[in-house]
Protein backbone atom coordinates (compact mmCIF):
# COMPACT_ATOMS: atom_id res chain seq x y z
CA UNK A 1 0.00 0.00 0.00
CA UNK A 2 1.78 3.44 -1.00
CA UNK A 3 2.09 6.10 1.68
CA UNK A 4 -0.56 9.00 1.69
CA UNK A 5 0.74 12.37 2.35
CA UNK A 6 -1.21 13.98 5.61
CA UNK A 7 0.37 17.19 4.77
CA UNK A 8 3.28 19.32 2.43
CA UNK A 9 5.68 17.20 4.63
CA UNK A 10 4.37 14.49 6.61
CA UNK A 11 3.53 10.97 5.11
CA UNK A 12 1.68 7.93 7.25
CA UNK A 13 2.49 4.61 6.54
CA UNK A 14 0.55 1.44 7.71
CA UNK A 15 2.04 -0.94 5.51
CA UNK A 16 5.67 -2.02 6.77
CA UNK A 17 7.31 -2.70 2.99
CA UNK A 18 6.34 0.98 2.48
CA UNK A 19 7.86 2.49 5.40
CA UNK A 20 11.08 1.01 5.35
CA UNK A 21 11.23 2.00 1.55
CA UNK A 22 10.90 5.74 1.94
CA UNK A 23 13.17 5.61 5.33
CA UNK A 24 16.15 3.31 3.21
CA UNK A 25 15.52 6.25 0.55
CA UNK A 26 15.98 8.82 3.12
CA UNK A 27 19.36 7.08 4.94
CA UNK A 28 20.64 6.69 1.55
CA UNK A 29 20.39 10.35 0.93
CA UNK A 30 22.62 11.04 4.30
CA UNK A 31 19.62 11.76 6.37
CA UNK A 32 19.93 11.05 9.99
CA UNK A 33 16.57 9.04 11.22
CA UNK A 34 15.00 9.54 14.85
CA UNK A 35 12.11 7.43 15.80
CA UNK A 36 9.75 8.40 18.54
CA UNK A 37 7.43 5.79 20.12
CA UNK A 38 4.27 6.94 20.89
CA UNK A 39 0.39 5.18 21.98
CA UNK A 40 -1.28 8.30 20.35
CA UNK A 41 -3.19 10.52 22.91
CA UNK A 42 -0.55 13.06 21.94
CA UNK A 43 0.08 16.03 23.67
CA UNK A 44 2.93 18.97 24.13
CA UNK A 45 4.84 16.35 25.67
CA UNK A 46 5.09 14.34 22.60
CA UNK A 47 5.15 16.86 20.19
CA UNK A 48 8.54 18.10 22.33
CA UNK A 49 10.45 14.70 21.27
CA UNK A 50 9.53 15.33 17.52
CA UNK A 51 10.79 18.91 17.69
CA UNK A 52 14.00 17.60 19.70
CA UNK A 53 14.01 15.17 16.83
CA UNK A 54 13.86 17.03 14.58
CA UNK A 55 16.79 18.78 15.91
CA UNK A 56 19.20 16.26 16.73
CA UNK A 57 18.37 14.55 13.33
CA UNK A 58 17.13 14.71 9.85
CA UNK A 59 13.75 12.58 9.71
CA UNK A 60 11.67 12.52 12.35
CA UNK A 61 9.20 9.36 11.96
CA UNK A 62 6.41 9.25 14.94
CA UNK A 63 5.18 5.49 15.63
CA UNK A 64 1.44 5.17 17.32
CA UNK A 65 0.54 2.00 18.17
CA UNK A 66 -1.51 1.16 21.93
CA UNK A 67 0.64 -1.98 22.59
CA UNK A 68 -1.88 -4.59 24.13
CA UNK A 69 0.96 -6.73 25.68
CA UNK A 70 2.20 -4.39 27.86
CA UNK A 71 -1.90 -3.41 29.83
CA UNK A 72 -2.63 -5.70 32.24
CA UNK A 73 -6.34 -7.62 32.32
CA UNK A 74 -7.52 -5.24 34.87
CA UNK A 75 -5.66 -2.29 33.02
CA UNK A 76 -7.26 0.74 30.99
CA UNK A 77 -6.44 -1.18 27.42
CA UNK A 78 -10.32 -0.74 26.05
CA UNK A 79 -10.75 2.78 27.64
CA UNK A 80 -7.17 4.20 26.60
CA UNK A 81 -7.73 7.50 24.57
CA UNK A 82 -7.53 6.89 20.89
CA UNK A 83 -7.88 9.84 18.20
CA UNK A 84 -5.63 8.73 15.43
CA UNK A 85 -6.91 12.22 13.16
CA UNK A 86 -6.25 14.17 15.71
CA UNK A 87 -3.00 12.96 16.57
CA UNK A 88 -1.94 13.05 12.92
CA UNK A 89 -3.13 16.58 12.37
CA UNK A 90 -0.65 17.70 15.46
CA UNK A 91 2.17 15.43 13.63
CA UNK A 92 1.75 17.38 10.55
CA UNK A 93 1.98 20.25 12.27
CA UNK A 94 5.02 19.72 14.27
CA UNK A 95 6.60 18.68 10.98
CA UNK A 96 6.86 15.02 11.42
CA UNK A 97 8.33 13.62 8.15
CA UNK A 98 6.24 10.51 8.80
CA UNK A 99 3.72 8.96 10.99
CA UNK A 100 3.73 5.19 11.29
CA UNK A 101 0.66 3.23 12.42
CA UNK A 102 1.04 -0.28 12.23
CA UNK A 103 -1.78 -2.64 13.16
CA UNK A 104 -1.77 -5.22 15.72
CA UNK A 105 -1.95 -7.65 12.91
CA UNK A 106 1.26 -6.72 11.83
CA UNK A 107 2.92 -6.08 15.30
CA UNK A 108 1.56 -9.98 16.43
CA UNK A 109 0.53 -11.54 13.49
CA UNK A 110 -1.13 -14.88 14.29
CA UNK A 111 1.80 -17.57 15.38
CA UNK A 112 3.81 -14.26 16.93
CA UNK A 113 5.39 -16.15 20.00
CA UNK A 114 8.17 -14.48 20.74
CA UNK A 115 9.03 -11.88 23.92
CA UNK A 116 11.44 -10.04 25.72
CA UNK A 117 12.40 -10.54 29.31
CA UNK A 118 13.91 -7.55 30.60
CA UNK A 119 16.75 -8.07 33.31
CA UNK A 120 17.40 -6.25 36.79
CA UNK A 121 15.94 -2.95 35.12
CA UNK A 122 12.20 -3.95 35.28
CA UNK A 123 12.21 -5.50 38.80
CA UNK A 124 10.13 -3.39 41.22
CA UNK A 125 8.50 -0.14 40.80
CA UNK A 126 5.94 -0.77 38.40
CA UNK A 127 7.50 -3.89 37.10
CA UNK A 128 5.72 -4.89 40.62
CA UNK A 129 2.55 -3.83 40.36
CA UNK A 130 2.22 -4.23 36.50
CA UNK A 131 3.25 -7.79 35.92
CA UNK A 132 4.33 -8.39 32.60
CA UNK A 133 4.19 -4.73 31.77
CA UNK A 134 8.01 -4.56 30.59
CA UNK A 135 8.28 -7.15 28.47
CA UNK A 136 5.43 -5.78 26.56
CA UNK A 137 7.18 -2.70 26.38
CA UNK A 138 10.73 -4.25 25.62
CA UNK A 139 9.08 -6.54 23.05
CA UNK A 140 7.39 -3.48 20.91
CA UNK A 141 10.44 -1.22 21.41
CA UNK A 142 12.60 -4.14 20.08
CA UNK A 143 10.35 -4.97 17.17
CA UNK A 144 9.77 -0.70 16.38
CA UNK A 145 13.18 -0.33 16.20
CA UNK A 146 14.14 -3.22 13.77
CA UNK A 147 11.13 -1.97 11.82
CA UNK A 148 12.17 1.67 11.67
CA UNK A 149 15.76 1.01 11.92
CA UNK A 150 16.74 4.73 13.33
CA UNK A 151 19.63 6.16 14.36
CA UNK A 152 18.31 7.36 17.25
CA UNK A 153 14.89 6.69 19.36
CA UNK A 154 13.77 9.24 22.11
CA UNK A 155 11.98 8.57 25.05
CA UNK A 156 10.24 11.07 27.64
CA UNK A 157 12.12 10.75 31.28
CA UNK A 158 8.84 10.76 32.59
CA UNK A 159 8.76 6.88 32.05
CA UNK A 160 11.85 6.36 33.68
CA UNK A 161 12.16 2.83 34.37
CA UNK A 162 10.97 2.60 31.02
CA UNK A 163 13.78 4.49 29.55
CA UNK A 164 16.62 2.12 31.23
CA UNK A 165 14.59 -0.83 30.65
CA UNK A 166 15.01 -0.23 26.54
CA UNK A 167 18.55 0.84 27.71
CA UNK A 168 19.35 -2.22 29.10
CA UNK A 169 17.31 -4.42 26.27
CA UNK A 170 19.20 -2.51 23.32
CA UNK A 171 23.07 -2.96 24.97
CA UNK A 172 22.31 -6.89 26.15
CA UNK A 173 20.93 -7.25 21.93
CA UNK A 174 23.73 -4.99 20.77
CA UNK A 175 20.57 -2.93 18.92
CA UNK A 176 22.33 -0.57 16.54
CA UNK A 177 20.26 2.66 17.70
CA UNK A 178 21.02 5.20 20.35
CA UNK A 179 18.63 5.50 23.25
CA UNK A 180 18.40 9.35 24.21
CA UNK A 181 16.22 10.50 27.19
CA UNK A 182 14.24 13.89 27.15
CA UNK A 183 13.28 15.85 30.07
CA UNK A 184 9.66 15.43 31.35
CA UNK A 185 7.48 18.13 30.27
CA UNK A 186 5.08 19.78 32.45
CA UNK A 187 2.72 22.03 32.76
CA UNK A 188 3.17 25.52 34.73
CA UNK A 189 1.79 23.70 38.38
CA UNK A 190 4.09 20.69 38.00
CA UNK A 191 1.99 18.09 36.54
CA UNK A 192 3.65 16.06 34.44
CA UNK A 193 2.27 15.87 30.75
CA UNK A 194 0.58 12.61 30.25
CA UNK A 195 -2.31 11.28 28.24
CA UNK A 196 -3.92 9.77 30.93
CA UNK A 197 -4.32 12.99 32.65
CA UNK A 198 -7.52 13.84 30.54
CA UNK A 199 -9.28 11.07 32.85
CA UNK A 200 -9.28 13.62 35.93
CA UNK A 201 -12.14 15.34 36.94
CA UNK A 202 -12.00 19.40 37.61
CA UNK A 203 -11.15 18.46 41.65
CA UNK A 204 -8.55 15.70 40.44
CA UNK A 205 -6.80 18.31 38.07
CA UNK A 206 -6.55 20.28 41.33
CA UNK A 207 -4.90 18.26 43.58
CA UNK A 208 -3.00 16.09 40.84
CA UNK A 209 0.05 18.82 41.03
CA UNK A 210 0.92 17.71 44.40
CA UNK A 211 2.37 14.22 42.77
CA UNK A 212 5.64 16.45 41.86
CA UNK A 213 5.49 18.90 44.65
CA UNK A 214 6.01 16.12 46.89
CA UNK A 215 8.46 14.97 44.67
CA UNK A 216 10.48 18.19 44.43
CA UNK A 217 10.36 18.49 48.36
CA UNK A 218 11.98 14.96 48.37
CA UNK A 219 14.80 15.83 46.18
CA UNK A 220 15.72 18.51 47.30
CA UNK A 221 16.29 17.26 51.24
CA UNK A 222 18.16 14.08 49.37
CA UNK A 223 20.81 15.84 47.85
CA UNK A 224 21.41 17.69 51.37
CA UNK A 225 21.90 14.49 52.29
CA UNK A 226 18.42 13.23 54.23
CA UNK A 227 17.82 9.78 54.55
CA UNK A 228 15.31 7.93 52.42
CA UNK A 229 13.42 5.96 54.46
CA UNK A 230 11.71 8.49 56.69
CA UNK A 231 11.57 10.87 54.03
CA UNK A 232 9.26 8.01 51.90
CA UNK A 233 7.03 7.81 54.98
CA UNK A 234 6.20 11.43 54.80
CA UNK A 235 5.84 11.60 51.33
CA UNK A 236 3.21 8.53 51.68
CA UNK A 237 0.90 10.16 54.35
CA UNK A 238 1.24 13.92 52.55
CA UNK A 239 0.04 12.03 49.14
CA UNK A 240 -2.55 10.07 51.07
CA UNK A 241 -3.53 13.37 52.98
CA UNK A 242 -3.77 15.50 49.54
CA UNK A 243 -6.33 12.47 48.12
CA UNK A 244 -4.44 10.06 46.80
CA UNK A 245 -4.34 6.30 47.10
CA UNK A 246 -3.90 4.15 46.82
CA UNK A 247 0.26 4.99 46.52
CA UNK A 248 1.32 1.92 44.46
CA UNK A 249 5.49 2.97 45.55
CA UNK A 250 7.25 6.09 46.23
CA UNK A 251 10.96 4.70 46.41
CA UNK A 252 14.83 6.30 45.88
CA UNK A 253 16.30 4.84 43.48
CA UNK A 254 20.25 4.85 41.86
CA UNK A 255 19.42 6.73 38.33
CA UNK A 256 21.97 4.51 36.46
CA UNK A 257 20.88 1.21 37.87
CA UNK A 258 17.47 1.37 39.77
CA UNK A 259 19.03 0.03 43.03
CA UNK A 260 17.54 1.27 45.94
CA UNK A 261 20.09 3.50 48.31
CA UNK A 262 19.09 4.69 51.91
CA UNK A 263 21.21 7.95 50.47
CA UNK A 264 21.63 9.79 47.61
CA UNK A 265 25.43 9.89 47.35
CA UNK A 266 25.62 10.13 43.61
CA UNK A 267 22.72 10.81 41.09
CA UNK A 268 19.35 9.06 42.10
CA UNK A 269 15.44 9.26 41.34
CA UNK A 270 12.74 9.82 43.45
CA UNK A 271 10.04 7.82 41.47
CA UNK A 272 5.82 7.58 42.61
CA UNK A 273 2.67 6.02 41.26
CA UNK A 274 -0.46 6.83 42.98
CA UNK A 275 -3.86 6.72 42.03
CA UNK A 276 -6.01 9.44 41.71
CA UNK A 277 -9.78 8.92 41.58
CA UNK A 278 -9.63 6.44 38.85
CA UNK A 279 -6.23 7.80 37.27
CA UNK A 280 -2.61 5.93 37.70
CA UNK A 281 -0.70 9.21 37.94
CA UNK A 282 3.41 8.08 37.97
CA UNK A 283 6.40 10.57 37.86
CA UNK A 284 10.09 11.09 39.04
CA UNK A 285 12.13 13.39 39.85
CA UNK A 286 15.94 13.62 39.68
CA UNK A 287 17.97 13.88 43.00
CA UNK A 288 21.99 15.28 42.45
CA UNK A 289 23.93 15.45 45.28
CA UNK A 290 24.84 18.70 46.62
Amino acid sequence: MPSRPMSDTTLRFDNLEALRARVDAWRQGGDRIVLVPTMGALHAGHLALVAHAKAIGRRAVVSIFVNPTQFGPNEDFSRYPRDTEADLDLLSRAGTDAAWLPSVETMYPTGFSTRIEPGPAAEGLCGAVRPGHFSGVATVVTKLINQVRPDLALFGEKDFQQLQVIRSVVRDLDLAVTIEGVPTLREADGLALSSRNRYLDPREREIAPRLHAVLADMAGRLARGAEAAPLVAEGIAALESAGFGPVQYLEVRDAQTLAPVARAEREARVLVAAYLGRTRLIDNVAVVPA
